[in-house]
């Protein structure tokens, strides 16, 4: 995600952290480069021209070219500018009315249809009981495709698509009835550039939906402006990007919220129905700028992992580490999804594409402990020779590959008793301060 802008933004910044300070010609000759590198990455030239205006502002009044670090703080200026034009502060749904409705609405090949049924998963998971229905009587097979993913997700789905609009009335008063909370939508898509189909500006007027989303492919780059200024009498209320894992520039993200005034309230990340992420500007800004988006990589692996991983963090608080918990964390991994997404949340890591022998060797990881029996996940020092080719032979593996592993173990749970300790002072008085 954004590797070429991260990359070239992060040339641009080694060129200025030369020792000393900076002159006004360096400072101007940093701004022209991150400049070009966001323009080469689509990002729409206004929104380039305004917020290289304000980071230049910022730059001469905060005396950047004064201080000590002043590459950093240029840095900070730039990552707080960058925010801000991608809307400052995370954005949620409105979900207002019993049931609220959400309308996806956007051009076609956007995905919205795909994004109806991971939004229904999300709003799931927040404890919410969703709806969905296709109203899109030009295109036969998404009514199937959306009746599959709510039958995978186990919830209601409606077709609607003799008479839209007193189809999906219909719709949500059964939703009423069956205590169904939110109503997603899906419409039709149109030719790039083309406005909505009449019918979809009726829906809206006859359902007052709380929630209007613009479903967009953020591969378009700064052409998602063009083509969602046609859904903008609708009364959009948020904007949905999707196949942000395949953008390489980041142009759509950069642009849209400050060209149709609408905040961006979710990415796909994926094609699984759970690669949708809330949108966050400033952790978008953090990864751009390669600083990686640890927030997130936690939030990813707390949902994979659920109650056992944090079950695990608890023991390891302790100071207790077993090979159960090892392999807790191999199958939060697991579920997590793909390594080279988790890789790009870490700082330093968003350009390093998964090596085959790291996932290769994570998944005979997970073999060997599941070969194991409970007892040894417990107690790893009863594996003898005989337990140990009975493992490997289980594992598929061999036993220089289970002494690897519990070599691995071992090692960790050294570290994990060093930490233990180090939260207990000597004598059992107070706590000692963590650093975080």
């Amino acid at each position: 995600m954004f590797e070429s802008l991260t990359e070239r933004l992060s040339q641009a910044f080694q060129r200025l952290r030369a020792p000393g300070r900076l002159t006004p010609a360096e400072v101007e000759a940093g701004l022209r480069e991150i400049r070009q590198a966001l323009l080469a990455a689509d990002v729409h030239y206004g929104v380039v021209r305004d917020l290289l205006a304000r980071v230049e502002e910022r730059s001469v009044g905060e005396k950047v070219v004064e201080s000590l670090a002043p590459a950093e703080q240029l840095l900070g200026i730039v990552r707080a500018e960058m925010a801000a034009a991608m809307g400052g502060e995370a954005t949620k749904l409105r979900l207002a009315g019993r049931p609220a409705i959400v309308l996806l609405v956007g051009p076609a090949g956007s995905g919205k249809t795909t994004t109806a049924g991971k939004l229904a998963r999300h709003l799931l998971r927040k404890g919410r009981q969703p709806f969905l229905v296709c109203a899109d009587p030009q295109r036969p097979a998404a009514a199937e495709q959306l009746a599959t993913l709510a039958s995978r997700l186990g919830i209601a789905f409606a077709r609607a698509v003799e008479d839209p609009v007193v189809e999906v009335t219909q719709a949500a008063e059964r939703a009423r009835r069956e205590l169904r909370d939110v109503l997603i939508v899906d419409t039709p898509g149109t030719p790039p550039g083309a406005a909505p189909p009449p019918f979809v500006a009726d829906l809206v007027a006859a359902l007052e939906p709380s929630d209007v989303l613009l479903v967009l492919d953020a591969l378009v780059g700064q052409e998602a402006v063009r083509m969602g200024e046609a859904f903008a009498p609708l009364g959009i209320t948020g904007l949905i990007l999707t196949k942000l894992d395949g953008d390489a520039r980041g142009g759509a993200a950069l642009s849209l919220p400050t060209r149709l005034g609408e905040p961006v309230l979710f990415v796909g990340v994926g094609e699984k129905p759970e690669d949708l992420e809330p949108f966050d500007p400033g952790r978008m800004a953090d990864r751009i700028l390669g600083f990686g988006d640890l927030a997130g990589l936690a939030e990813v692996l707390a949902e994979a992992g659920g109650e056992e991983v944090a079950a695990t963090a608890a023991r390891v608080r302790e100071g207790t580490f077993t090979l159960e918990d090892f392999l807790i964390q191999f199958e939060a991994m697991s579920r997590a999804g793909p390594l080279d997404q988790l890789l790009a949340k870490i700082p330093g890591l968003g350009k390093v594409a998964p090596d085959e022998e790291v996932e290769s060797e994570l998944k005979r990881s997970r073999a060997i402990i599941q070969s194991m029996t409970v007892e040894e996940r417990r107690h790893p020092h009863i594996i003898g020779s005989s337990r140990k080719r009975r493992i490997a032979r289980g594992s598929g593996t061999t036993v220089q590959e289970v002494n690897q592993l519990l070599s691995q173990y071992e090692q960790a749970r050294r570290l994990v008793r060093g930490l233990g300790k180090q939260r207990r002072p000597p004598g059992g008085g107070g706590r000692v301060p963590v650093m975080r």
